[in-house]
């Protein structure tokens, strides 16, 4: 089954650049939304993850919050 990831990010936060690098180092393709530049996005992204940081990461339907790269790791091997 092909991986469907949504990475949730702030154009100004470190660690979704941390994330970002990650993702790319394993070459996982990734949509990226950038929820400082879209206020609708932003309030999407609180209604389904429950959580107002970023970065947030959905991969398949499950939530990883931050940057926990063994998380991001098992889900996505899974």
């Amino acid at each position: 089954m092909k991986q469907s990831v949504t990475v949730y990010t702030s154009s100004l936060c470190p660690v979704c650049g941390m994330l970002k690098n990650f993702l790319n180092s394993f070459d996982i393709t990734y949509e990226e939304v950038i929820v400082d530049l879209n206020p609708i996005a932003r309030i999407k992204l609180v209604q389904k993850s429950k959580r107002l940081t970023v970065p947030q990461t959905n991969i398949n339907g499950n939530w990883v919050s931050g940057f926990d790269p063994e998380r991001l790791l098992t889900i996505l091997n899974n």
